[in-house]
């Protein structure tokens, strides 16, 4: 991996929360969406053990889009890398808004689905 590679690197590990959404555009081309759940555990002041899950919205394209729809299903935990995307689109009431995503570029997975 070069240094140009690692300006925008993500590396999660979290399980998914729900199956892959693959949708085909006019174009041909093909867009997998699909989130996935990471959990932090710490002590708060009290000593107690507490947990925060962070949600995270995930991108892939064409061939790879095709790959984790076939393989990727709800539950199954997994590491992936990928870039931390923003987009802007304009909501019904005028508003510009922003949407934060990460373009997979690899995965491994950890864990089977529970059947």
């Amino acid at each position: 991996m070069s240094y140009s590679d690692t300006r925008n690197r993500v590396q999660l590990i979290g399980h998914l929360g729900g199956d892959v959404d693959l949708k085909v555009l006019p174009t041909g081309l093909k867009i997998a969406k699909f989130s996935i759940a990471t959990t932090d555990y710490y002590r708060n002041p009290k000593g107690e053990k507490v947990s925060k899950t962070q949600w995270h919205n995930i991108v892939a394209f064409n061939k790879l889009a095709e790959l984790i729809d076939r393989l990727l299903k709800k539950g199954m935990k997994i590491l992936l890398f990928g870039k931390l995307v923003y987009n802007k689109y304009e909501g019904k009431n005028g508003i510009t808004r922003t949407y934060t995503s990460i373009l997979l570029t690899e995965f491994e997975i950890l864990s089977p689905r529970k059947e």
